[in-house]
């Protein structure tokens, strides 16, 4: 299940966060602690108020969150949806980031109107490369797209799902 972030998900939000992994591939701050959280849940509520961003904890049954996936319009063209997703530490190689993409892809096609969706994955993110495989995803022949992320440019590869159908 998907849901809202909530006030008392602090402490799952800082645990899910303040982990190397996601401090890797993701511009969230690191260390993450309870002030860099309270942060990102303003800005997420912002966001989502003013209709540019929905972030959903990842949850088994609505309770606990156990990871977060992001719907956002695309920057380079407005008619698709992108993807981003993370899993805690605790709760990685159980399915959770291919369930929640899988039920975010079908939101943003049936809801948003999305002409395709769309994952960016540096080239060397094997486990994310892989969570967009089992979602359905393909490499698209975009060219990468360069992004900021905390000081460094990096370069990312588009994966895509058309309407609900893997890009060929």
């Amino acid at each position: 299940m998907l849901r809202e972030w909530e006030e008392e998900d602090i402490p799952a939000l800082i645990e899910m966060y303040d982990d190397p992994e996601i401090g890797r591939w993701t511009p969230v701050p690191s260390p993450f602690d309870a002030d860099a959280a309270r942060e990102y849940l303003g800005r997420a509520r912002k966001a989502r108020g003013e209709g540019r961003c929905m972030q959903l904890a990842i949850t088994a049954d609505g309770g606990q969150p156990q990871g977060e996936v992001l719907l956002f319009q695309d920057d380079l063209d407005d008619r698709d949806i992108e993807l981003a997703y993370g899993v805690g530490p605790r709760h990685r190689r159980r399915g959770l980031a291919s369930e929640a993409v899988m039920v975010a892809t079908e939101y943003a096609v049936h809801h948003l109107d999305a002409r395709r969706v769309l994952l960016r994955i540096e080239a060397d993110n094997a486990p994310s490369a892989a969570v967009a495989r089992s979602a359905g995803f393909r490499p698209a022949a975009d060219e990468l797209v360069p992004r900021e992320s905390k000081g460094w440019r990096v370069l990312l590869r588009t994966w895509c799902h058309r309407n609900g159908e893997p890009a060929s």
